[in-house]
């Protein structure tokens, strides 16, 4: 066994704005690297693919933060009342979330929205008039909001709150801490209403479908129930809006490719799960916390530590993908994005049914597309987990 390199100074605005190059040092220094957070707690980061694929997977590393040694240490923004989700559990109790949510969360559900998202496109483009525009402002930021709020069944009238909650969430200022947390109590005073009026009078939406589900007689908690529709709310928004951006900007910069696609040889879906890879929306995944001392990449961690699987690094791995820093669409999809083995995410056919519908009708109602801006003039959210642009000028 080795002893991991200290990387003391891992979270830092360069890896923020460029976590490739960053990611890059690290695998050819060693497989994990042991570092502290933002918040000074103790971290294991693991960088390459084959390590990262088999953590995602292996049962002595806990998604429950329960079973922290460092607990004390571990601060987390969630309110307790929203922790029990399908991101903050185990088996047996994550098997049995998972079999009562995927009762409601269907293919059937999904795929019959099509039509729904297709309208919120094409309205959300007739607005764009102006040129430059901002495709995250105009597109990409309101399109899964509408999405996600249309599949539970909120009231069209209340999205706007959702939006503005899900961004003071997602914020990484100094001081959003505490907007972050009257956001999320905000969010979680509301959608006990909305379960109340729902489990009084079922409506044909996701919500009223997880109210319903059962299992024998087993049936979501009222606590299971606020969580899961936060966890909703929230991943699936974060994820669609920078998968859209982020796919934009791959086509923006590979013209070649937006040819290709708009002439039909390349297919849309190529290049979102190409984009999953290359510049992804998550770029470290769900923190884990060993239940045992163990061993990766033959780097010893004790039990209790915190674990971050980084997959950013593993999506740009040379020893798994060839000519990892380019971008092919034609390459077979091998990305770790939405996660791997039980914990693949329910709401990967969603975020790519938005993508999918709202590029394709971008680049119909655009045909000369390009950035209004120098590439590296484009500014990136403040995040370590997530990839996802502040803005995206264009021009046309």
């Amino acid at each position: 066994m080795t002893t991991a390199p200290s990387s003391a100074s891992l979270f830092n605005d360069a890896l923020m704005t460029d976590p490739y190059r960053t990611y890059a040092r690290l695998r050819e220094a060693g497989p994990v690297h042991h570092t502290t957070t933002p918040d000074g707690a103790p971290v294991w980061v693991v960088t390459r693919y084959e390590d990262v694929r088999a953590a995602l997977t292996d049962p002595r590393l806990s998604l429950n933060k329960a079973n922290a040694h460092t607990a004390g240490r571990y601060k987390s923004s969630m309110p307790p009342e929203l922790d029990a989700h399908l991101l903050n559990t185990d088996p047996p109790d994550h098997t049995r979330l998972r079999r009562l949510v995927s009762k409601g969360f269907t293919a059937r559900r999904v795929e019959g929205l099509r039509q729904g998202v297709q309208a919120h496109v094409d309205g959300l483009l007739d607005a764009i008039a102006d040129r430059p525009a901002d495709l995250m402002q105009a597109l990409a930021n309101p399109l899964p909001m509408m999405v996600i709020c249309e599949l539970l069944g909120i009231p069209t009238q209340d999205h706007s709150d959702f939006r503005t909650w899900t961004r003071s969430v997602r914020g990484s200022e100094e001081d959003s801490a505490v907007e972050s947390r009257t956001a999320m109590r905000k969010m979680h005073q509301y959608l006990t209403g909305v379960i109340a009026a729902k489990r009084n009078e079922p409506t044909d939406d996701l919500l009223s479908d997880l109210i319903g589900a059962r299992d024998e007689h087993d049936r979501l908690s009222e606590p299971e129930l606020l969580a899961m529709a936060f966890l909703i709310l929230y991943t699936g928004y974060t994820s669609a809006v920078n998968l859209i951006g982020n796919a934009a900007l791959a086509l923006l910069l590979h013209p070649e490719v937006m040819t290709s696609v708009r002439a039909g040889s390349t297919p849309i879906r190529a290049v979102l799960e190409e984009t999953l890879r290359w510049n992804a929306p998550v770029t470290l995944g769900i923190r884990r916390f060993a239940l045992a001392d163990l061993a990766i990449g033959g780097v010893n961690i004790p039990a209790g530590s915190r674990v971050w699987v980084s997959l950013a690094s593993a999506h740009r791995d040379p020893a798994q993908f060839s000519n990892p820093d380019r971008f092919q669409p034609e390459r077979p999809a091998a990305h770790l994005d939405f996660g791997h083995g039980i914990h693949y995410c329910l709401g990967a056919p969603l975020a790519r049914l938005e993508a999918e519908v709202a590029l394709t009708r971008l680049l119909n109602r655009f045909p000369d597309l390009d950035l209004a801006v120098p590439a590296d003039e484009l500014e990136w959210l403040p995040s370590f987990h997530h990839r996802g642009l502040k803005t995206l000028p264009v021009t046309w």
